[in-house]
C-alpha cells in the first residue's frame, strides 16, 4: 500500500511511488480509543502530526523499519499513559530526538526498546528515576554515560538492560541486581 505523503515528504521517495494507489493513512485517527499501534516497514512519508496527537489512550507504540517517516521523541508528549514504546531500525535521519524527552513519560513507562536509531542521543541517567521502568534497550543509538553512576536507588524496577556502547561499561556484562553495576566496573576498570 502506499499511504498519502505526509508533511515534508521525502521527494526522492513520493516521485518514486507516484504511479501507485495512495490510501489516506489520516483516517487512522477516528480510532480515538486505541490503546497499541505498531508500524512496520510502512511507507508514510513525512511528517503526520495527528500520529501523535490522536490517541491520548495510547499504551504501546511501536515504530519499526520505517525509512520515510519522521518523527521525534518529543512527539511521545501526546501519549500521557503510554507503557511500552519501540523503536527500531529508523536509521535513516529521519528519527531522532533525546531521551530526555522521555520525562514526560516517567510515571507510566514499563519499557523501552530504543535500538539501531543511531540519531537518538541522551545520558543514560536520565531515565535512572523512572518508577515502573522495568526493560531498557538502548544499543545502537548515540545515548552516553557511565554505569558507575549508577547509585542503590537508581533503576529501581528494572529487570532487563541492554546498553550501546557510548556507555562506559554497558557492553557485554549481566547483573543480578542493576546496583551490583557500578562495584562491577569499578573493579573491572581501575
Amino acid at each position: 500500500n502506499r499511504w498519502s505523503e505526509g508533511d515534508d515528504p521525502d521527494e526522492e521517495e513520493a516521485a518514486r511511488r507516484a504511479d501507485e494507489t495512495t490510501h489516506n493513512f489520516e483516517s487512522i485517527s477516528n480510532f480515538g480509543k486505541l490503546r497499541v499501534l505498531e508500524i512496520d516497514n510502512s511507507f508514510l512519508n513525512g511528517r503526520y502530526p495527528f500520529l501523535f496527537n490522536s490517541f491520548p489512550l495510547l499504551q504501546k507504540l511501536t515504530i519499526k523499519h520505517c525509512s520515510y517517516l519522521k518523527w521525534d521523541l518529543d512527539m511521545l508528549v501526546g501519549f500521557p499513559l503510554l507503557k511500552e514504546m519501540e523503536c527500531s531500525c529508523n536509521n535513516f535521519h529521519k528519527f531522532h530526538g533525546d531521551i530526555s524527552s522521555l520525562r514526560v513519560l516517567k510515571d507510566t513507562l514499563e519499557k523501552v526498546e530504543i535500538y539501531c536509531c543511531r540519531n537518538v542521543k541522551g545520558n543514560l541517567m536520565d531515565l535512572a528515576d523512572f518508577p515502573h521502568l522495568k526493560e531498557l534497550r538502548l544499543d545502537e543509538t548515540a545515548v552516553t554515560g557511565d554505569i558507575r553512576d549508577i547509585g542503590k536507588n537508581d533503576f529501581s524496577s528494572l529487570e532487563h538492560l541492554i546498553l550501546p556502547e557510548g556507555v562506559y561499561g554497558g557492553r557485554g556484562y549481566e547483573f543480578g541486581r542493576i546496583s551490583d553495576a557500578p562495584d562491577l566496573v569499578n573493579t573491572l576498570y581501575l
